[in-house]
C-alpha cells in the first residue's frame, strides 16, 4: 500500500517542480530587454506612461544668428500647440492636412532631438538596428557602445535616415552621429549633454557640435 502511494506523490512532486522551473523562465524572459528598451528606461521611459503634457522651446545657435520654436505636446490625446513669436497653430495629429503638416514636420523634427532614446521604442518596427559593444565615439574618441538603427525607406518625414548612438555602460547616449539617406558620410555629429530628470524623465537639454559654433538646446521645459 505504501508503495502505491509513493508514485503519486512522486508525481506530484514532480510536477510542482516542473510548474516552479517553467515560472523562472518565464521570469527570465521577462526580464530580458533589447538594447532598446535598456536606453530608453535609461532616461525614465517607465515613467512617460504618467505625462499628460510636456511643453519645451527648440533652440539653434549657429555663429550670430538663434532660431527658437516652442511646442506643447498632449501625449495621449495627440493635441499640438505650435507658438512662435509671430503665431499660434493648435492641431491634433490624427487629423492633418497638407498645410499642417509642414507644421508636424518640424514638430516630429524637434520632439526626436528631445526625446529620441524614447523614440527607440515608439520605432522600433520602423527600423533595423545593429549594435556594436566596442568603437570609438566620434568626438570623445572614448570607447563605447554604438547602436545604429536605419529607418525604412517607406512612411514619415525622412525615410531612409539613418542614426549612430553612442553610449555607455548606463546606456546613456553621449553623442550622435545623423546620415541622411543612409549614407556613409555624416551629415551632422552632436553630443548629448546637460541632462536633467523633469518629473522621472532624463533629458539631454544641449547639443553641441564638435567644430563650429553651434548649440542645439532645450529651454523652458514644463513637464506635467
Amino acid at each position: 500500500m505504501k508503495n502505491c502511494l509513493f508514485v503519486p506523490m512522486l508525481f506530484l512532486v514532480l510536477l510542482g517542480s516542473c510548474k516552479n522551473n517553467e515560472k523562472k523562465q518565464e521570469e527570465t524572459i521577462e526580464r530580458e530587454r533589447t538594447v532598446l528598451e535598456k536606453i530608453a528606461d535609461a532616461n525614465g521611459y517607465e515613467n512617460w506612461k504618467n505625462i499628460e503634457r510636456i511643453k519645451f522651446t527648440f533652440n539653434v545657435d549657429r555663429d550670430s544668428s538663434h532660431f527658437e520654436r516652442t511646442w506643447q505636446w498632449h501625449p495621449k490625446t495627440n493635441d499640438v500647440v505650435f507658438m512662435t513669436h509671430e503665431d499660434t497653430l493648435r492641431y491634433n495629429r490624427k487629423e492633418m492636412d497638407s498645410v499642417i503638416a509642414k507644421t508636424d514636420a518640424g514638430f516630429i523634427n524637434d520632439k526626436y532631438w528631445m526625446l529620441a532614446p524614447y523614440q527607440l521604442v515608439w520605432d522600433q518596427n520602423s527600423f533595423q538596428y545593429s549594435l556594436t559593444d566596442s568603437v570609438q565615439a566620434p568626438m570623445s574618441k572614448d570607447t563605447m557602445q554604438q547602436l545604429t538603427i536605419v529607418y525604412g525607406n517607406e512612411g514619415g518625414y525622412t525615410p531612409g535616415d539613418a542614426y549612430d548612438f553612442y553610449f555607455g555602460d548606463d546606456y546613456i547616449i553621449k553623442e550622435w552621429v545623423f546620415r541622411r539617406g543612409n549614407q556613409e558620410e555624416p551629415k551632422m555629429i552632436t553630443s548629448w549633454e546637460d541632462y536633467k530628470k523633469m518629473d522621472g524623465l532624463n533629458i539631454a537639454t544641449m547639443h553641441k557640435m564638435g567644430e563650429g559654433n553651434f548649440q542645439l538646446y532645450f529651454t523652458g521645459i514644463e513637464v506635467e
